[in-house]
């Protein structure tokens, strides 16, 4: 995105502030009810210069809603390079070690920070965030170059125990630390504020997309609120939208669902009555029909809660 005007018009987009350049951070973007119609990262190349990196799943969709709030004077022009680029995940607590065997990128730059670098003689930009939740970078690069960045860091990451890993075990590492996931938590059958992204809702910013809506909500006070929940044992994972009951009557729906291997137990993302989500709230959730137990936790990640990995 880039065009004189871009950073207005995107921080008009969003619900919450935009990174400086340099920097990166989540977007929001709501419907004039504030409900979620989508998240990116943003990542500010400079003043009027941004970013958007969204779920591929979501490429088409988020486009499209881009283009439709488009200024019509042609000030602004968006290009979508999805199919020219890659991004590759390194993370885990060994990762600055193996990055630095490959590049002289400085690598002491704090967590939500990105820069040019190059690896095996081929440009990227690293993007320090973790979908996993521990120290990480994002590795983009055009799509051509990838197989050479890839296989720097395969044979740099020998000595630390390198592995790969797939999305399901993405998914299970995003769990325990809380984080949304696009068309399963993130949706517009909820609100920000329900979807417990109070933090990156600013009520006071003079415009953005669904602001009236969600500083109503806000005064009222949410119906509904988002929750962890940790589940007695059980050998299947709660399937998306599972009922979630509170002395047997339905009180909410599981977004999403599974077993945590870092803390030991079977975790549900979900959206219950607001009176339901206190920490420590006893609930059930049916799973093929069976009422198993379950516990509201507190309003922190399950693992690693003050985000002393991703920053280190």
């Amino acid at each position: 995105m880039t065009g004189a005007g871009a950073r207005d018009w995107l921080d008009r987009m969003i619900t919450g502030a935009l990174p400086r350049p340099g920097r990166v951070g989540l977007g929001y973007f709501c419907d004039e009810d504030g409900r979620v119609v989508t998240e990116m990262s943003v990542a500010t190349l400079a003043e009027d210069h941004f970013l958007l990196i969204t779920a591929a799943t979501a490429q088409w969709h988020d486009r499209e809603w881009l283009t439709r709030h488009l200024p019509g004077d042609g000030s602004l022009t968006l290009s979508d390079l999805s199919a020219d680029w890659s991004c590759q995940i390194l993370t885990g607590p060994r990762s600055r070690d193996i990055l630095a065997r490959v590049t002289e990128a400085d690598l002491t730059l704090p967590w939500l920070s990105h820069q040019k670098a190059e690896i095996a003689g081929r440009p990227c930009r690293l993007i320090r965030v973790s979908y996993a939740g521990e120290l990480g970078w994002e590795v983009h690069s055009r799509t051509g170059d990838t197989p050479a960045i890839f296989d720097a860091l395969w044979e740099a990451g020998r000595d630390f125990g390198l592995r790969p890993f797939g999305m399901y075990a993405l998914d299970r590492l995003r769990l325990e630390k809380g984080y949304r996931a696009w068309k399963a938590d993130l949706s517009t059958d909820y609100s920000a504020l329900e979807s417990g992204l109070d933090r990156f809702v600013k009520l006071d910013k003079l415009a953005f997309l669904g602001r009236d809506a969600l500083q109503a909500e806000a005064a009222a006070g949410p119906a509904r609120r988002f929750v962890t929940l940790l589940l007695d044992d059980c050998d299947q994972d709660a399937p998306a939208m599972a009922p979630i009951t509170y002395d047997g009557e339905v009180v909410g729906e599981v977004t999403s669902s599974g077993y945590g291997y870092r803390v030991g137990g079977l975790i549900g993302l979900g959206v219950v009555r607001a009176d339901c989500a206190a920490p420590g709230t006893a609930l059930s959730v049916e799973i093929f029909g069976r009422a198993i137990r379950a516990t509201v936790q507190p309003d922190a990640p399950l693992w690693d809660p003050a985000n002393e990995r991703i920053r280190r």
